[in-house]
């Protein structure tokens, strides 16, 4: 058995990416720097053309947007594309030539699983330990990019056997229990209108961003439209290259105002609310696993030393499960206090009808025996 030339230990499991992908956060900044290049550019077709001027510094800077473009559309492929993942004895280790990013096995407080909607058995492991809250908080997590079957490498790294069914993103959680795993509770958020509605100063903030892009973008339009007019009454052509590039750039200008307000609309109502309607909950006698849509949270009961009750909206309660770690009781990481659902998902049970019940389910020890489940 290979052994880590750093810890000495027995290798358990090594592996690289299957599928080296771009994250969303960095296409939607390549989208944008590419459009923001393209007006640029146009403007600076325009400047020269109708008026006669350089446009050395316009084409400096859709040149400089251009190359921006490029590095975030590429650049995370380039470096995901030589990392190395190693699980030995005690430790999980991410490494990319000399780098190196190491946790010890016992630590780890809970896992985030993100299958790749468009690869079916292909995802993300990322490997969360849980910090303090306050001034030391910090975020502790190694992720294993493009894994096949991460649900089975998770399996490795907690020490057990993987279940059958496990590489299959498309099976519900509950479907694919290791053995002599039971549910003892499962439930979902009711549904409702109040999912439409924002559900936090954040979402409410986005909504009025979205709405004031939106109005920018029809200001834009009026304004474009008296421009083009304009320019053609003062002789400019309309069949000319001066007028094209105008008429491309403010084009481009409104598209990527209405682009912006709509995604900004999206992710702070729209997908909160679908991710909502497909998001799955299960207490077993070993686990707390949370399910909504592509992503997966898997949580060891022994890691919660608390829950919290809080009240939500509709006369529900969310429930917060305070972590424990190796010198670090994670409060934190619970998502109670402070701690954002843009992170990833957490800890958090979210519209709960009847919290007691399954406050007590969760609290009690693993070892004991099921109480009956809670509908």
């Amino acid at each position: 058995m290979k052994r880590d030339s750093l810890f000495e230990e027995s290798v358990v499991w090594s592996g690289r990416p299957k599928v080296v992908t771009c994250p969303v956060l960095y296409q939607i900044a390549a989208a944008i720097a590419g459009v923001v290049s393209a007006i640029t550019t146009a403007s600076a077709v325009v400047v020269a053309t109708a008026l006669g001027s350089s446009p050395g510094t316009l084409l400096a800077f859709a040149a400089w947007t251009a190359i921006l473009a490029v590095a975030f559309a590429l650049g995370p492929k380039w470096w995901r594309s030589e990392l190395e993942f190693v699980v030995t004895e005690r430790h999980v280790i991410l490494h990319r030539g000399r780098l190196r990013r190491m946790m010890d096995r016992s630590a780890i407080s809970f896992a985030r699983i993100h299958w790749d909607p468009q690869r079916p058995g292909i995802g993300d492991l990322e490997l969360v330990r849980a910090v303090p809250t306050g001034a030391l908080r910090r975020r502790l997590a190694i992720v294993f990019h493009g894994l096949v079957a991460p649900d089975r490498v998770w399996a490795i790294v907690r020490g057990v056997t993987p279940s059958t069914p496990a590489g299959d993103g498309q099976r519900l959680l509950a479907q694919r229990l290791d053995d002599g795993e039971r549910v003892l509770w499962s439930g979902h958020p009711p549904d409702g209108f109040r999912k439409w509605l924002p559900s936090s100063g954040r979402a409410a903030l986005g909504l009025l961003l979205g709405v004031g892009l939106f109005a920018a973008a029809i200001v834009s339009s009026t304004h474009a439209v008296h421009a083009a007019r304009t320019v053609v009454r003062g002789g400019l052509s309309p069949e000319s290259l001066s007028f094209f590039a105008l008429v491309t750039s403010l084009a481009l200008t409104i598209l990527l105002l209405v682009s912006a307000g709509v995604l900004v609309v999206y992710a702070s109502i729209v997908r909160p609310a679908r991710l909502e309607t497909r998001t799955r909950y299960w207490v077993t006698n070993r686990r707390v696993l949370i399910q909504r849509g592509d992503e997966e949270l898997h949580l060891e009961r022994t890691r919660i030393v608390d829950v919290i009750d809080s009240p939500a909206a509709g006369g529900l309660n969310d429930l917060f499960l305070v972590l424990d770690g190796p010198r670090a009781r994670a409060f934190a990481s619970s998502g109670a206090f402070g701690e954002r659902d843009t992170e990833g998902l957490q800890p958090v049970l979210r519209r709960i009808t009847d919290p007691e019940a399954v406050r007590r389910i969760i609290l009690r020890a693993p070892s004991e025996p099921a109480i009956p489940s809670v509908a």
